[in-house]
């Protein structure tokens, strides 16, 4: 039931960031203060939806529930929790998970911590970042999905890759990631910037 939730929770999230991403540009040309503000609430429900979805694989590891391919495929019952916790994203649907999870984080410290931006410039930011949000969500459900189940569930798993069975695997990814998908946040400052500025102009 848990594993179902985050995948219909992941499906959430791109439909959030959809809305995000359509609803305050058009009010952004159109001028209207509701629309924009569509993009503070879609980017919280995308966040809480992100997290969800996350949460969801991350428990699945570590109650070991082959059922799911790609915990069948990266992690072992024998393993120490620290390992069966970092193989969340020691592979790559639970690492491009753990990608969207930050760039929904981001957008939503934008939302929460941004009040003081113009309420025009700050939905045209978080409409750009969720642009960048809908085709990593699009790419994990339709190509990498990381809650696809299996038919016959094997006793134990594979586990995880030897190479990575590193403490650092617990702290490396996830700071290399903050600053990776951090990056997102300047690209949708920068095409905000000439959004709004192009909008002004023509006003």
């Amino acid at each position: 039931m848990i594993i179902e939730l985050g995948h219909v929770a992941l499906w959430l999230a791109l439909a959030a960031a959809l809305v995000q991403s359509i609803v305050p540009l058009w009010g952004t040309f159109a001028r209207s203060a509701s629309a924009m503000r569509v993009a503070d609430t879609a980017a919280q429900v995308q966040f809480a939806a992100a997290a969800l979805a996350f949460a969801a694989l991350t428990y699945a590891y570590v109650v070991s529930d082959f059922s799911l391919r790609n915990v069948a495929l990266n992690s072992h019952s024998s393993k120490p929790m620290l390992y069966k916790v970092t193989g969340v994203w020691a592979n790559h649907e639970g690492s491009m998970l753990l990608w969207v999870f930050m760039l929904a984080l981001f957008g939503v410290l934008i939302s929460v911590f941004g009040r003081m931006i113009p309420v025009l410039m700050r939905s045209t930011v978080l409409a750009v970042q969720a642009m960048v949000g809908v085709g990593f969500y699009a790419f994990i459900l339709l190509t990498s999905n990381p809650f696809l189940r299996i038919a016959a569930p094997p006793l134990d798993g594979q586990g995880m890759n030897p190479l990575l069975q590193d403490p650092g695997v617990a702290f490396h990814p996830p700071l290399l990631y903050l600053g990776y998908v951090g990056f997102s946040t300047a690209f949708s400052f920068a095409l905000a910037a000439l959004i709004v500025r192009r909008q002004v102009i023509w006003d």
